[in-house]
């Protein structure tokens, strides 16, 4: 299947099931992004920020080393435990619906960083645990 279809199937998801924000919308920050004061540290598992990655949603109001536009994924044929860490026995956030939409942030190993949009909960799922 071609990124375009895939694209226009994950779309035609998204506006079922109303939960991945429309990708179409993330665009780098115009202008100089600096630090302009101090801001609270989110909780972990909220928002898709890490030190070293951000949403690019956050580009504007979040720093970190590199901000990254999401790849729209989705959960396989059986829900998933969003977890706080990528460890088995990390603690569960939220469980993710079947076939649900969430956009991939990172890959490591086996796991995968994932939110449900730029508002989260972010966390980590195991990569077989996605559509393919």
């Amino acid at each position: 299947m071609s990124q375009a279809n895939s694209l226009r199937t994950l779309s035609k998801q998204k506006d079922a099931l109303g939960y991945v924000s429309d990708l179409s919308k993330y665009t780098l920050p115009q202008g100089i992004v600096g630090l302009t004061g101090p801001v609270a540290r989110p909780a972990p598992g909220t928002l898709p920020l890490r030190g070293d990655l951000a949403h690019v949603a956050l580009a504007g109001t979040h720093l970190a080393a590199h901000y990254i536009i999401p790849m729209p994924r989705s959960v396989g044929d059986a829900p998933s435990a969003l977890r706080l860490n990528p460890e088995a026995e990390a603690d569960v956030i939220t469980m993710l619906e079947a076939r649900s939409l969430v956009e991939a942030l990172d890959f490591a190993g086996e796991w995968a960083w994932v939110c449900k949009g730029p508002k989260g909960p972010s966390g980590y799922i195991l990569i077989t645990e996605l559509a393919e």
